[in-house]
């Protein structure tokens, strides 16, 4: 293979492929064709460095540093500023393209008009379905059954439901993972992972609908168990 440092073929080598690799997924890149070789140093050294500088060799722009465990990354730039001042040490939490900061901004603001959404549905639901049970709650009312009694078999009623979408939505996102990212893996010929339901999420997911079917269930029994009972049973 023939490789050069510029498109016009200036100071040409010839090199021998020794291995194929799959490149590591890029979401920056998941759409365009990628064409990467490795090289060794000291032949990459070669094949880009200018004769007439020739301290071209020894010069570089960028070097990824590791640190073991859990090293403070601030604490290490401070101490590499003083004794180099020229070279400046930025953790790669900070780097994080801008591109992901809308990307992640976004998301969040579909999932909270998302929850807001689903939230007044729960409620509607709840509401109308104290509505068609109103008679029988009077019924009870009557028989001497109190509100708190009834308040609380509404909520926990509430809270059922909530319980159950959360896990039917869990299981539908769960099953659809593994279609979403085939499609797109084959559409785009690349092993990056579109779409994760890590163990985190769904509970996180089931945290936030459980206060939501008990606001609904608290808000539609208050609805219905403030009315009299002689209204409730139409009488």
């Amino acid at each position: 293979m023939t490789l050069a440092a510029d498109s016009n073929g200036t100071r040409a080598r010839q090199f021998r492929v020794i291995g194929v690799y799959e490149p590591a997924p890029d979401p920056m890149k998941f759409n365009v064709e990628r064409l990467e070789a490795r090289l060794h140093l000291d032949d990459l050294a070669a094949l880009t460095a200018d004769p007439a500088d020739p301290s071209a060799a020894d010069a570089v722009s960028a070097i990824n540093v590791s640190l073991p465990g859990a090293t403070n990354g601030m604490a290490f730039s401070r101490a590499l500023s003083a004794r180099m001042p020229f070279v400046v040490a930025v953790p790669t939490r900070d780097s994080e393209s801008t591109t992901f900061q809308v990307i992640d901004r976004f998301h969040t603001a579909i999932a909270a008009v998302t929850v807001i959404g689903s939230t007044a549905f729960l409620l509607a639901l709840m509401v109308i379905r104290a509505e068609e049970r109103k008679e029988a709650v009077g019924v009870l009312r009557l028989i001497g059954i109190s509100r708190a009694t009834i308040m609380t078999e509404v909520v926990v009623e509430g809270l059922l439901v909530a319980m159950a979408g959360a896990g039917v939505g869990v299981l539908i996102a769960a099953a659809a993972q593994h279609s979403v990212n085939a499609f797109f893996q084959a559409r785009y010929d690349t092993t990056l992972v579109f779409m994760r339901i890590s163990p985190a999420i769904a509970a996180r997911s089931i945290a936030v609908a459980l206060p939501v079917g008990v606001v609904a269930g608290t808000v539609a029994s208050w609805t219905l168990l403030r009315r009299g009972t002689s209204s409730l049973v139409r009488r």
